[in-house]
């Protein structure tokens, strides 16, 4: 057989097929990076970013969130999934780009405490949707001063990264949520928003569900009142597949205090890149490099301006759009080299103690509570603040918690949770690397410890440096993993007074038992060696009852 002659490719001919790639047609061939790699996972995620959204819009407009979860089964790994929130609406104008146009959103360029950040998630989820069932996301939307809703049928133009707009139209809807309380009416919101998203999906329960997603977001938002219901297929009597929807699961909320508001901080000057503070100074509407300096970065005053430039030998009044680029090197090393104050911490919201506890007693019955809020601290510039909480069961006492398993942990970054890559996180490494032997836990070597406890670990920041586009796991910076080792230590050792007092009063009950044991044979004994009669005995076992009452047994 002929040997087949190889035709060899010119520069000319590889030049016709190359073309630009839009964003959209990427995460489109590569949607586990957004955490839409199974029907599992991509049914939680597509929840996932659609509540943090309702939060974090609720929260900017200064309304006590309620947030509604439905999930409809279509086919055997075929959902409908519907979160309705009672926010402040979406103007119409806006709501194609929000929910179909990737790396679209207010919260990206802004340093500020927010569950989302990259303007990925929800257009993401709509695309997968669209990927997998060629449906589009249907989205229900009311401000305050509209007078109907907009309804809108939307899909992703993913070769140019562009909405859709399948359906356009105005309707008489308004948010409802079931009632607060059994043979109540429903409750109706004047503003808000509903999205509706069909994909290939599974629903499982278990510790990477939705469920679970939805009772670790009730915990990390006490403020928060969330439903959550369920509709499966079910065969029927004759065989047929017939829809069996559950009851509304409801968590109440447990504070009714919203988080307070956060502002907006410039960049932090030793957090920038050499190419970030080159593009700045480019982009600065400052006339003098001085001013560039105060004006585009936070905690650099008059004064420390002036000794930047000095440092890095340049004119403060000069052009800062014309610094040559050898001379901002030189302006980037003086940067470094400034001593300049922290940036401020109005940025972020952490949880705090009380609302911690507030939202473990809520979900977790347990016997000890501990909450642990650190002071900010900073990593790269991005000022972050680092929490933890700890719930502890009696062995026995909560059946979601193992004497002899290990510890149940729930992530959290920005009071949003994170189910998945918990071994790839940071919070875990700090968690296994803390000597809990020393404060009474069980721990195999480099493992999690053992025992009936709950662990609540939360990281605040203006931009949490997540390991993937999927924000599942926290990157293991030094700064980082130290402030969540102080924090797990210092409940640690509240966790351990408790533990050890538990020990002590437990070996005194065992002493006093035996002790009890014996006062009844011991007044027989007294009877008769004196000899008592039967009222007398019966008088001698009170006495000794009750001075064994008043007897502090040390251990």
């Amino acid at each position: 057989m002929a040997e087949k002659k190889r035709t060899a490719e010119t520069a000319e001919s590889m030049a016709k097929r190359q073309r630009e790639i839009s964003v959209s047609e990427f995460f489109l061939k590569n949607r586990h990076l957004l955490g839409f790699d199974s029907p599992r996972k991509a049914i939680m995620t597509a929840v996932k970013e659609a509540v943090d959204n309702s939060l974090d819009a609720c929260e900017e407009a200064g309304i006590l969130p309620e947030i509604s979860v439905e999930l409809q089964q279509q086919a055997e790994n075929r959902f409908v999934v519907i979160i309705t929130d009672n926010g402040p609406g979406i103007v119409r104008a806006q709501i194609p780009k929000v929910f179909a146009k990737l790396l679209y959103g207010s919260k990206f360029h802004r340093l500020r405490m927010s569950r989302g950040q990259q303007g990925i998630g929800i257009s993401a989820a709509g695309m997968y949707g669209q990927l997998t069932t060629g449906t589009a996301t249907i989205i229900l939307s009311r401000t305050r001063s509209a007078g109907n809703a907009h309804r809108l049928s939307v899909q992703i133009d993913t070769r140019a990264n562009k909405p859709a707009v399948l359906g356009d139209e105005e309707v008489d809807w308004r948010p409802t949520f079931p009632p607060e309380a059994p043979g109540q009416e429903p409750v109706t919101h004047a503003h808000g928003t509903q999205v509706t998203i069909e994909m290939t999906a599974q629903y499982v329960r278990g510790r990477l569900s939705v469920d679970e997603y939805l009772k670790q977001c009730a915990v990390a938002n006490p403020h928060l009142r969330l439903h959550f219901r369920v509709t499966t297929l079910k065969k029927d009597k004759s065989g047929a597949l017939a829809p069996e929807t559950g009851d509304w699961q409801t968590y109440l909320r447990a504070v009714r205090t919203l988080p307070p508001v956060t502002k907006a901080i410039q960049p932090h000057p030793h957090g920038v890149e050499l190419g970030v503070l080159l593009q700045m100074l480019k982009d600065t509407a400052a006339r003098t490099l001085k001013g560039a300096l105060e004006q585009e970065f936070s905690r650099v005053s008059a004064r420390a301006a002036q000794e930047i430039c000095e440092r890095a030998g340049l004119n403060p009044k000069a052009n800062p759009t014309r610094v040559a680029h050898h001379e901002i090197e030189a302006l980037f090393k003086a940067i470094q080299e400034t001593k300049l104050m922290r940036p401020p911490t109005d940025c972020l919201a952490p949880i705090g103690e009380e609302q911690i506890l507030a939202g473990l007693k809520k979900e977790f019955p347990a016997d000890f509570y501990a909450a642990v809020t650190r002071a900010p601290e900073v990593y790269r510039g991005n000022p972050f603040q680092v929490e933890v909480g700890v719930a502890y069961a009696k062995p026995g006492t909560n059946a979601e918690l193992g004497a002899e398993e290990p510890v149940r942990v729930m992530r959290f970054a920005n009071r949003a949770p994170l189910l998945y890559m918990g071994g790839a996180c940071a919070m875990t490494e700090a968690l296994e690397n803390v000597n809990w032997k020393a404060y009474g836990l069980l721990q195999p070597k480099g493992s999690l410890p053992l025992g009936p406890v709950v662990f609540f670990l939360h990281i605040a920041s203006v931009w949490v440096p997540f390991t993937s586009e999927s924000k599942e796991a926290v990157a293991h910076y030094p700064e980082i993993l130290r402030e969540m080792t102080f924090a797990l230590q210092e409940a640690g050792r509240q966790l351990a007074v408790y533990l050890s007092r538990r020990r002590r009063q437990a070996e005194a009950d065992r002493k006093r038992g035996y002790i009890e044991k014996y006062i009844p044979h011991l007044a027989l004994g007294l009877q008769e060696i004196l000899t008592l009669s039967d009222k007398q005995k019966t008088k001698v076992e009170d006495d000794l009852t009750r001075m064994l009452e008043r007897t502090h047994l040390e251990t």
